[in-house]
């Protein structure tokens, strides 16, 4: 009526939480796939991932058919009374199921540093922020959920009909968003020092550091995030002004999946592509073989020893190296244990030498 032009970014916000959901569902699929194609043991990483994709389904299902359809990309005033309600309502709900995100996907990327990293002492800090962690996600979905007291004054409230009491959502906010950069911050320098030892392909660390880098990104999606949580819960247009909160909580949720499935898609990747992201050392081993001679002198080189002698008759000579190395997907897969944390564990070559007289 006032000539003010309708604006809306819902599909925007649809297509967001579609095409994310749907890339991390397949990053989550591929490392199962790999998981039975490597023969990989299942551990407690594998679980918590999944658990992280379980509890991400509800959100990418109350996107298009909760939130947006019920005016959250569009002005409060475009918006039915009913609908505001069951906007905040659907909002309620998916607050919960952020921070139980959050703590799942942090759990599974501490169970996998738990695996990967065999020093006792390195262990005792991953069990301790794993308790961490877990206390950490109790707290805030139990405070998500209980809130307000009645807790349906959390999304009657707004047309100030109703009475009750409520902690202040942005406190909570800001104080979740606070401890979880930090707690990222914390658990991306735990591998830090234990990188200095690793002893592999420098294709194999480029592969280790990208996915430490991805990990950062997150962290700065975290704390991008908190630049949409200065207008949360104090805005008169919640509709419109709570839509960055939504996409960037969507964002990190589905990036942190892909983050942790990153060293299973490059073993597939190697797999694929063994040419360009294979190591360098091959499955081979390398044969040279002497000459023979009739009689007189020979003189046979061994590492350490030097045979010579002369003998009468036919003399066969063989000397020959062999270079140990892994089949390339069990060589890469390690990039995913990282058994050889320790200095000195690469393979080395050796030499052996035959002599048969007749």
């Amino acid at each position: 009526m006032c000539g003010v032009p309708v604006r809306s970014k819902s599909e925007m916000y649809n297509t967001v939480s579609t095409t994310l959901g749907v890339i991390s569902g397949v990053a989550v699929l591929l490392r199962l796939y790999s998981k039975f194609a490597l023969n990989s043991p299942w551990g407690l990483d594998d679980t918590f991932v999944m658990l992280t994709l379980a509890a991400g389904i509800p959100t990418s299902v109350l996107v298009p058919h909760g939130l947006t359809s019920n005016g959250l990309g569009r002005d409060i005033w475009t918006v039915t009374p009913e609908q505001i309600t069951q906007f905040i309502h659907i909002f309620y709900a998916s607050e919960a199921l952020y921070f139980a995100q959050v703590a799942l996907l942090k759990l599974s990327l501490l169970f996998f540093y738990l695996r990967i990293f065999p020093a006792p002492s390195i262990k005792r800090f991953i069990l301790g922020t794993v308790a961490f962690d877990i206390c950490y996600g109790i707290t805030f979905v139990f405070l998500s959920l209980f809130q307000c007291k009645p807790i349906d004054y959390y999304w009657t409230k707004w047309d100030g009909e109703h009475t009750g009491t409520c902690l202040n959502v942005n406190v909570l906010g800001w104080t979740n968003a606070a401890i979880s950069i930090v707690l990222d911050a914390w658990m991306l320098s735990l591998p830090m020092h234990q990188l200095m030892g690793l002893q592999l392909h420098w294709k194999k660390k480029i592969g280790v550091a990208m996915m430490f880098v991805v990990g950062t990104f997150v962290t700065v999606i975290s704390i991008v995030r908190l630049q949409s949580l200065v207008h949360f819960a104090n805005s008169t247009n919640p509709t419109w002004d709570d839509l960055p909160v939504g996409v960037w909580s969507t964002v990190e949720i589905n990036v942190g999946i892909i983050c942790v499935c990153m060293p299973n898609l490059r073993v597939l990747l190697v797999r694929a592509f063994p040419k360009f992201l294979g190591s360098s050392n091959n499955s081979k081993h390398y044969l040279k073989n002497s000459h023979s001679q009739m009689g007189g002198n020979i003189s046979v080189n061994k590492p350490g020893k030097s045979l010579q002698g002369s003998v009468s008759g036919i003399t066969y000579s063989q000397t020959y190296s062999v270079k140990y190395a892994n089949q390339r997907d069990q060589d890469e897969a390690e990039l995913i244990e990282m058994n050889n944390f320790s200095k000195g564990m690469e393979s080395k070559p050796s030499s052996h030498v035959s002599e048969v007289s007749l």
